[in-house]
């Protein structure tokens, strides 16, 4: 809750938190009422459908309140719950506990929620890993939340999330990315509908789910709107001081916003209403060609046709977000490709194949790494938290260039993970959401006859544009553009730079976070890519243990049913010793291991055989089971197995699908 990102260390001095009510008279919310039933229809969502809703106590989520449970009692007449709740409505209130007051705040938050009809439960932060320290005090607590709310709406069966992000959130995420440098996609801001979509874990026995539909369905109305919304439903709500704190980028940006004249806000609502439109535009290009050119291979890499994607004859903008889209799939990481990378991406893709070699360059949190080679040229793509691989396709001539994951750059140890997965596919009613919405969204953009900034090289080339197209003043420009100089400033002299800098060199190994345990009858979704099974085959034809080690371990590849195997990545030793395994001659001892042996080499045969399908680059992501000596005992993506006890499948299927998954910025 917003109560809970005040820190004693930022305010030492502050009271409890200011709690306000309407003292004039009751104003006429119907109007408000009405906007958003539209809204919620635009995203496809209707009464009956379950709801969740983001509840800080603040005036913002206080007035999506009033407004959601005003929307599904209208909706549900004479379908009331004899319970006294409003059927299908659960608000969630999220105790940060980073102060001691922090519970019995969330208490008297569930109890206004509670007394407006709405079912309301609070759930508390668990900082397993130590409190956040004071600079990234508000991103942790948002990361945190927001997990919280997707475990909620999983374990509820809840498709839809609510939360109360509204146009003056809008304007400064708008006036923070563009003094980052963002494009036009960037300057859309929030979007209206999206995905999330969650990371299994342990703890939970429940099926995954496979997105939580994360609507803001007030981001048409202003922060002034929100006071009278609350007015209006005659609703208490709470301030937070810590949000007048300059120590916060967001606050010091809210802050100039607010001197700023009524007009001002009007007119950037608008330009990040013509971004927006432009950024649906650009994606649903991207989604044609990506189902047209783009093929998923089942060992975790995409191969692009680039003669049936014509880069040549595709926009800068539409052609650099459906590369994204690409890297961002293979990766399972949503980072952006900004400046200099993204421009050399466009040339390696438009002049494929390369004749000669590319210098390597860097990004705020982006590099691209040329590989010469002889009549060949392939390039890795390197980000923060992981890599991409991009090179020619064996065989095609040029014609199309796979990409794929490389394991060999530096990646984030919190990438890799041995959370549990339980196979499933519960949408909560998300499916048919979705469908709806897109119809609505379809016909909107097929009614938009001039798409805006699709040629902007810039945020200054776009803010001009807009100036020629009168969407925003003179005035209006020169203070954005004095915002924008502003911040950037500021960014530069806590960052000691121009942007932030990230290892932008490749490690020549992965280390430890990439190997993960894994025991008998679990699953884990290695890299959030590949969905790793292994269960005991108990149907063999012939006993492979001896009655001495009876339900213990395998004599052949001594594996228990106590002890968990490794899960790596594959490496060039992996290649050699299944070569090496076709040639040695088995053992010579009992017929058990002397089967088990046999059947091992004849695997390996097959297993090099489908390796040689498979482009070298992309084999060094697939997923190696090894024993206690880091030797192969399963490579499941190419059919190799040590032992016909090991029943392993691994399957491609990462979390976030191509494309990221459905988002609407109508």
């Amino acid at each position: 809750m917003l109560s809970s990102l005040r820190s004693p260390i930022v305010c030492p001095l502050l009271a409890s938190l200011r709690h306000y009510r309407c003292k004039c008279s009751v104003p006429d919310i119907s109007f408000y009422s009405e906007s958003f039933a539209r809204r919620m229809a635009l995203a496809g969502i209707k009464p009956h459908h379950n709801v969740a809703i983001g509840v800080s106590g603040g005036p913002d989520s206080m007035a999506l309140c009033v407004l959601t449970a005003g929307w599904k009692s209208d909706g549900l007449v004479g379908k009331g719950s004899s319970s006294g709740y409003i059927d299908g409505l659960l608000g969630i209130v999220v105790d940060h506990r980073l102060r001691p007051e922090s519970a019995e705040e969330a208490r008297i938050v569930q109890e206004r929620v509670i007394k407006m009809g709405i079912r309301c439960e609070i759930s508390c932060c668990n900082w397993s890993e130590g409190r956040p320290k004071l600079g990234n005090l508000q991103e942790s607590a948002r990361d945190m939340r927001y997990q919280i709310f997707q475990d909620v709406c999983v374990e509820k069966q809840i498709g839809v999330l609510l939360v109360a992000h509204h146009a003056d959130d809008q304007a400064e995420l708008f006036i923070l990315r563009l003094s980052r440098g963002s494009g036009v996609c960037g300057l859309a801001g929030m979007a209206f509908v999206s995905q999330l979509f969650s990371h299994a874990n342990s703890s939970w026995s429940g099926p995954i789910n496979h997105g939580v539909l994360l609507v803001r369905p007030m981001l048409e109305f202003s922060k002034d709107d929100m006071y009278e919304i609350c007015q209006g439903g005659n609703q208490m709500w709470v301030e937070d001081p810590t949000n007048q704190s300059t120590l916060f980028t967001r606050n010091c940006i809210r802050i100039a916003l607010s001197n700023l004249p009524s007009s001002f806000r009007s007119e950037v609502q608008a330009l990040v209403g013509t971004c927006r439109l432009t950024r649906l535009f650009v994606e649903n290009i991207c989604h044609q060609m990506l189902e047209h050119s783009v093929s998923v291979m089942d060992q975790g890499y995409i191969i692009v046709d680039l003669e049936k994607l014509d880069p040549s004859n595709v926009d800068d903008l539409c052609l650099s977000n459906f590369l994204v889209m690409i890297l961002q799939f293979i990766s399972q990481r949503k980072r952006p490709v900004r400046g200099s990378a993204k421009r050399l991406l466009l040339e390696y893709i438009r002049n494929f194949p390369c004749k000669k070699g590319v210098p390597a360059i860097e990004a705020s949190n982006c590099s691209v790494f040329p590989r010469v080679r002889p009549k060949r040229m392939s390039i890795m793509v390197a980000s923060i938290s992981a890599g991409c691989y991009l090179s020619p396709a064996p065989r095609s001539k040029g014609t199309k260039v796979i990409v794929c994951y490389s394991p060999e750059l530096f990646v984030s140890s919190k990438v890799f993970s041995a959370n549990i997965y339980l196979d499933g596919h519960l949408s909560f009613g998300a499916d048919q959401i979705i469908r709806d919405a897109k119809i609505q969204s379809d016909k909107l953009v097929a009614e938009v006859s001039n798409i805006c900034f699709l040629h902007a090289k810039s945020s200054e080339t776009m803010l001009r544009e807009a100036l020629q197209l009168k969407l925003i003043s003179q005035s209006t420009y020169a203070s954005i553009r004095l915002l924008e100089i502003e911040e950037r400033e500021k960014f530069c002299s806590q960052n000691g730079g121009p942007e932030l800098v990230y290892d932008s060199v490749p490690q020549a190994k992965v280390s430890g976070p990439s190997n993960v345990q894994l025991y008998p009858g679990q699953s884990c979704h290695f890299m959030h890519r590949f969905l790793v099974t292994w269960k005991h085959n108990d149907m063999i034809e012939f006993d492979h243990k001896s009655e001495a080690n009876e339900n213990k371990d395998c004599q052949y590849c001594g594996i228990t049913r106590e002890h968990p195997l490794m899960i790596r990545h594959m490496v060039d030793a992996d290649w050699l010793y299944l070569a090496k395994l076709t040639e040695s001659k088995a053992p010579t001892y009992d017929r058990n291991e002397l089967r088990t042996s046999n059947y091992a080499k004849s695997l390996a045969r097959e297993a090099i055989n489908n390796l040689r399908q498979i482009p070298a680059a992309a084999r060094r992501a697939l997923p190696v089971f090894v024993d206690n000596h880091n030797l192969p005992v399963c490579i499941p993506s190419i059919g190799f197995r040590c032992c016909p006890w090991l029943d392993i499948v691994a399957e491609f299927r990462p979390r976030v699908p191509l494309g990221g998954g459905y988002s609407s910025y109508l």
